[in-house]
Parts: structure tokens; sequence; C-alpha cells
């Protein structure tokens, strides 16, 4: 096949997906739940932050930065840019998903081109491949579901697909090849960390290819390993605590609390291969498998060599499966398992099958020579229909009972979806997938509106807050399913305590009904979380002890205030405080606070400083200045101000621990005993003073 017809027919190819995807958006398009809400707010973020959509203009890389606390941006910036074009809704979003599908379909068949030679062959195998990844269901699955995966699993396929090319042997090495490989890598990442689940075998099989090759392509895996690195530097300097904290949730934490097999048992090893039939489909696994026994079989018997007769380039091929294994294996060692987690193996893993495909071809044309130009088509184009035909039947299915309800109604009652607007928050109780404080938030924010939804009822201890300072609130009616029991009594103190008044009541589709309730004219908000915030931030003078407190009414008024509506008067009172009086403790610690809240390590230790000065006795400033110190990576500027401190103050386990940990991190190895060895001290002060007394009682 030439070129030409080769590339118009992949881009058919990529036409005909894209409209069927686009039919199914438009027929059965419901309702985004949690986590597609979720991804679809980042979107919108990240395009208002660029200066693309209504309400949003660019405030500069932190605040850019600020958005991805615990996913890389790339996917949330693309996405964002495409929403500026094609529109806000759902449907109209989604054109991401064709765009991305279009990337896999490419890197696919550049992947195969690679595996097979010469150029006018591999590209019967490259289409085959690229209809093969076309078919899937589960990756058909991805293109009408909103969230990154699809973009990771292109990315990935692209990465692994170019840092194949630049291992090739057979190639001179070349540092355009490496660029590109490293840009590609770097992209994946940027998409999505879990990308490192296939992507740390990769480069630790380029690294070993790299010491056992010359000097040159040496020089260019350091080249590459600095792209990547420098790519992923500012994002991963600026969230590195979020990241770890988020990671550890979805991860370790969500894998315990779903009761997800184990690593080293059976059942977890076994977890991944057993949903391969569901993701890929039975037609297109039988033929490849049955194909590659075949293939087999001749390479056995002599009729086929492996590496000259067959076309196929034998390194591609050890590369390929290679990273099969391997990243099934780093996949499966996750402990956190979800049927989503493999996509990015499903395309290498449809590119062997489709090798098998092929080989039934060839076995046609070479039983029937006479009819070899049309049989070997025609008995794949039969195979395709019967591969697509339980795919397409089957993502139908998948769509046909969308996510519907009045969540539209609602946000459009409650103020939201409306260009300059003051911001609001909506306080959502019930959570469901067709409203959640995530679908709320995108609708609400919808053409430059201002409408963000919060969830709270998950303590009791929300239910006081909600009544002092909430506007909004939105309740249910009707069976809810599984209702926590501080869910209930927040709906109850919302209807019954005077505070609100019913606004308006929706239907819900399947019964039962929503209500959106405001607080009553007569009623007033109590004391503003900025006037409340000086006196809560100069708790930390007290260390520790004060910590909890803080962050406890920090996380409920981030429910509350959506917005963080409180930092801007907060912060103008405190520098006002400073003008009139600047040995104010009181505005420094406020300063200081609302730095650590918002991210900006240099800030909060230039006010820690300055309350070093004011209050020279007390360990706690240089305390804190330590720690934000070691979380902006000056560990050893963080272990000076922790050391001078110290003797200051004399032997402290808490300054001590930070003055040893910032050694250790700042190169000095050397103190690595002193920091094992005052760590644990440092850590029981701290729980002591979390906890004094339950440590009073004992």
């Amino acid at each position: 096949m030439a070129a030409g017809p080769f590339r118009a027919l992949l881009l058919l190819l990529w036409v005909l997906s894209t409209a069927a995807d686009r039919l199914w958006w438009s027929s059965h398009g419901g309702l985004p739940a949690w986590d597609q809400a979720d991804y679809l707010n980042s979107a919108l973020d990240h395009g208002r932050a660029l200066g693309l959509l209504p309400a949003g203009s660019w405030q500069g890389w932190q605040a850019l930065l600020d958005l991805s606390p615990k996913i890389p941006p790339l996917g949330s910036l693309v996405n964002g840019a495409i929403i500026a074009v094609s529109g806000d809704a759902p449907a109209q979003a989604a054109w991401s998903l064709s765009l991305w599908n279009g990337l896999l379909l490419l890197a696919t068949a550049g992947w195969a081109l690679s595996l097979r030679s010469p150029q006018r062959l591999a590209r019967e195998f490259a289409l085959l491949a690229a209809a093969a990844v076309s078919l899937a269901p589960m990756l058909l699955e991805l293109r009408t579901d909103y969230l990154l995966e699809l973009p990771l699993t292109a990315c990935v396929t692209l990465a692994l697909w170019r840092v194949g090319c630049w291992l090739d042997n057979t190639r001179p090495t070349s540092w355009w090849q490496a660029l590109i490989a490293a840009l590609a890598v770097a992209v994946a990442l940027l998409v999505k960390q879990s990308a490192l689940l296939v992507l740390i075998p990769a480069c630790a099989w380029a690294l070993v290819v790299a010491l056992r090759s010359g000097v040159r392509r040496q020089a260019q895996l350091a080249l590459g390993l600095a792209v990547v690195t420098l790519s992923l530097l500012p994002w991963l300097h600026h969230n590195w605590i979020t990241t770890l904290g988020g990671t550890n949730r979805a991860v370790i934490e969500s894998a315990a609390r779903e009761g997800d097999p184990g690593v080293l048992t059976l059942a977890g090893w076994l977890w991944y291969p057993r949903l391969i039939p569901d993701q890929i489909g039975w037609v297109l696994l039988v033929i490849g498998l049955s194909g590659l026994v075949l293939l087999l079989q001749q390479w056995r018997s002599g009729l086929v060599a492996p590496s000259r007769d067959g076309g196929d380039r034998r390194q591609a091929w050890v590369w390929l499966l290679g990273m099969l294994v391997l990243g099934w294996l780093f996949t499966n060692l996750s402990p956190n398992k979800d049927s989503r987690y493999i996509a990015p193996l499903l395309p290498p893993l449809l590119l062997l099958l489709s090798r098998g495909w092929l080989q039934w071809g060839l076995w046609i044309r070479g039983r029937w020579p006479v009819q070899a130009r049309w049989l070997p088509g025609a008995a794949l184009a039969i195979g395709g229909l019967a591969a697509a035909t339980p795919a397409w039947m089957q993502q139908s299915a998948r769509l046909q009972n969308p996510h519907q309800g009045p969540l539209e109604s609602i946000v459009q009652r409650a103020g939201g979806g409306v260009p300059g607007v003051a911001p609001k928050t909506l306080i959502v109780v019930p959570s469901t997938p067709d409203l959640n404080q995530h679908n709320v938030s995108y609708y609400g924010r919808r053409s430059g509106g201002q409408l963000v939804g919060r969830q709270l009822g998950g303590s009791l201890d929300h239910v006081q807050p909600v009544l002092n300072y909430a506007e909004l609130v939105l309740l249910a009616e009707g069976d809810q399913g599984s209702v926590r029991k501080a869910a209930r009594r927040l709906d109850r103190a919302v209807r019954d305590s005077g505070v609100f008044e019913r606004v308006d009541t929706f239907s819900r589709p399947g019964g039962g009904s929503y209500s959106l309730w405001r607080r009553r004219a007569d009623v007033p908000v109590s004391l503003g979380f900025d006037q409340r915030f000086p006196a809560l931030a100069s708790a930390l003078e007290k260390g520790p002890s004060g910590l909890d407190p803080i962050f406890r009414s920090v996380a409920i008024e981030h429910m509350l205030d959506g917005h963080f509506l409180y930092r801007g008067p907060a912060r103008e009172a405190a520098l006002a405080r400073l003008r009139a009086y600047p040995g104010d403790r009181q505005a420094r610690w406020t300063l200081a606070l609302l730095a650590v809240l918002a991210n900006r390590p240099t800030e909060a230790s230039r006010q820690f400083a300055a309350l070093e000065q004011a209050l020279p006795d007390n360990p706690w400033p240089s305390a804190f200045r330590a720690v934000v110190l070691l979380a902006g990576w000056n560990p050893s500027e963080a272990a000076a101000v922790a050391s001078a401190a110290n003797e200051r103050q004399g032997d402290q386990p808490v300054l001590m621990g930070l003055d040893a940990a910032g050694s250790v991190l700042s190169g000095a190895i050397w103190r690595l005993p002193d920091a094992v060895d005052i760590l644990p001290k440092a850590i029981r002060v701290i729980e002591q003073s979390l906890n004094p007394q339950e440590n009073a009682s004992s």
C-alpha cells in the first residue's frame, strides 16, 4: 500500500470513529457524574486561568499551578483550550476526547509501522492495528466517558513507540529521536502520574541499554532525562505535598476502603487478566490469539523466518512484549485496582493480537493464491464486522440509561450559569450520580457563572456551621439509598430551624424530589470567617496544639465558602494593622497562615521570620519557618534556621529533628544517623502537643 492511500484510510478511520462517538453523545449524553464532572471542572478552571473562557484571566504561573494540586495539568490545559473553541456543554467539551483518540490512532499506527518491514507491507498491518484500537470495547467506552484515561492511553502509547524507536540499534542513534522520545515521556507524565506504572520499566530498560552502549547514546539518555525532569519540575515543585497526599488516598486508602485484592494474592495477579476478554472483545481476542499460535507453528516448522520472510523486526517486537509484561507487572503492584487502570496497556496488546489477525490474512493468501487479491481483505472485513457488532452493542447498552435530573433547573434557580453574578456557594447535602457538588459546580460556572457546589453532611460537626453561615442549601426528598446519620440530622436542621426558607422544589425522574433552600432575610449570617480568622491564626503561637482547631475550622469554611472569599478581606485587614503597628503579632500570624493555605512557602517563610524576631523565646515560629522552607525545596536554609533556633532555645527535639532532616536533604548524608535518632523523639513531642488531654490521663 502506498503512503497516500494509507494516510487517507487512517484519517477515514478517525472520522468514522468520531462520527460514532458524536452520535452516542447526541443520543445518550446524560449528566456527568462525580469523576466526570470533576475533570470537567478542572478543564474549566484551566481554560479560565489561560484567559480563554468567560470570567477568567491570566493570573500568573503560580495561580495556574494552584489548579492542579493532585494531578498534572497538561490534560486539563488541552481540554480547557478545546472547550474555548467547542463550547462548555458536556457533549461539546467531549470533542477533546475525539482529538485524543486521533493521537491514539496515530501513535498506534506509527508503532505498528516500526514493527514490520518493508513499509509497503507494514502499512496494511498499521491499518489493521488502528482498526482494532477503534473497535476495542474499553477504548470505545473511554471515548464517551469524560476522564483522563483516554489522554493517558494515547500519550503512553506515543511515549512507548518513540522510546522504542530511539532504542532500535538497527538504526543510527539520533539526537532528534532522543529528544522526541523524552518529550513524549514528559507529555505522558504531565497528563497523569499513573503513567509511571508503564514508563518506569520503559525508562529502566532504556537506562540498561544506554549503559551497555556507547558514549553517544549515554549522552542522549542524559539529555532525555534532563528534558523530562525540567518538564515536570515546575508542577512537582509547587504541588509535591498535595500530590503525595492525594496519591496516598487514591491508591492505598482507596484500596483498603474498597477491599481490593492484595498485591501478593492470586486474586490480585488475576484481577486484570480476567478483564481482558470484555475490554477488547472475544472476537479480537480469539482470532488474534489463534493467529499467533499459527505464526508460532509456522516458525517452528520453518515455513516462516521470524525476522525476514515474515517482515517482522525482532527487536521491535521484543520491546513491545517486554513493555506488555513489565507494564502489567508494575500496574498489578499498585494496591488500588480499577478496570480503567489497565487501559494504557491495551494498545500494545492489540498490536500483538493484530499480528495474529494479519497472520490469518497471510495464511489465506498463501492457501488460495488465485483469490489473493480480494479474499484476505474480505475475510478480515468479515472478522472486523464480527468484532464491531458486539462492541457497538455493548457500548449502546452502557449508554442506554444516562444520568438524568433537574440539575440545570436547580443551578439556574440558584443563580448559577449567569455571567456577572456575584460568587455563591450552594451546600449540596445529597450526593448522587445525577446531582452532586462536582456537577453543580460545573453547571454553575458555565458561561462565566460563579456558583460552586460544596458537600456537607458527612459529620455532625457540620450542622451548626451550616445554620450559622450558609446562604443556599440543596436537600432531597424520597428514596436516596444509604444516607449517613449526620446528613439526615443536617437535613432536619435546615428544614426545622426556621433559618432557611424553601425556594423551589424539583422533581426527580426516578421518583422523589430536590428542594432548594435560602437563608431567610431576617436571619443574618454570624460573624464572618475573615473576622474570626486572626484569632484562629494566633493559636499557632502555641505550636502544634493550635493546628487541629485551625484546620478543622478551615476545612468546614472551605465548604461553606467555595470561592475562599475570606482571604482577601483577612489579608487586607492584617496589612492595615501592620501599617498602623508594625509589631502586631496577630497580623503576622494571619499573613503566615494565609500564605500556608495558599501554598506560598516563600511568603510564609518571610512572615515566620518576622515572628522569630518578635518572639525570640518561642521555638514555634522557627519550627514553622523550617517546615515551609522544606516544603519549598530549600533544605539547607531550613537546617540553618532550625539549628540557630535550637542554639537559642536549648535542646528542642522538634528543632533538632528539622535541623537533621534539612541537613540530610541538602546532601549532608553523614547526619543520617542523627536524623534517625532524633526524628522519632520529635514526632512524639508533636503527638503529645496535639493530644495533651490523652497524655495527661495516661
